[in-house]
């Protein structure tokens, strides 16, 4: 199913590169990050920093983004705003079964975001649509069992050959803005 949604108000301890230690800050002091799709139809800002960054490598990201991995940063759908434009948002299967909500560019085509298994409150956002991709280097690499050979890992960063428990892995401020994005009530 296709649709256009109209624009709407409303991570890591590891470290960052150095252009993320001076970071765009939003009024209440979180950093902000803003990004868009290729023709400039559709721009948004991200407010505060992922709950984590996952670079994947499995094949179904590999064949929707034709190349070897996808990189997202997961955060809030609150914590995003629309600034000029609409999203098409297409529904697409995925490996789980649980299928996978892409938000495109109607112009130009570019993803900008997903919600996967029909979890609305937590975006994918592409991490190559932002302004500033290198401010968010993978936390972790997943479902490294089918990376293409030539990619070579970063030493340092978490790999694991499939998913993890996020109670592993995440930042303690992490886990808890995902228990309080959990605990509130689904819209009917």
């Amino acid at each position: 199913m296709n649709r256009v949604v109209p624009a709407q108000a409303p991570h890591s301890n590891e470290p960052q590169p150095a252009s993320a230690a001076s970071p765009t800050l939003h009024m209440n002091s979180e950093p902000t990050y803003e990004g868009g799709c290729t023709c400039r139809s559709v721009r948004y800002r991200m407010t505060g920093r992922p709950l984590f960054v996952h670079c994947c490598h499995c094949r179904w990201c590999q064949r929707e983004t034709g190349t070897a991995f996808a990189l997202n940063a997961m955060i809030e759908a609150t914590r995003i705003a629309v600034l000029h434009g609409e999203v098409e948002v297409i529904d697409t299967p995925s490996h789980s079964g649980k299928g996978q909500r892409i938000s495109r560019c109607p112009t130009c085509r570019i993803a900008v975001w997903s919600n996967y298994g029909g979890a609305d409150a937590i975006r994918f956002v592409r991490v190559g649509t932002l302004d500033e991709p290198d401010r968010l280097p993978p936390d972790i690499h997943i479902f490294t069992a089918s990376k293409q050979p030539w990619v070579v890992l970063p030493v340092g960063t978490p790999a694991v050959a499939e998913y993890y428990k996020a109670s592993e892995l995440w930042p303690k401020e992490s886990l808890e803005r995902r228990s309080a994005l959990l605990a509130r009530p689904k819209a009917p």
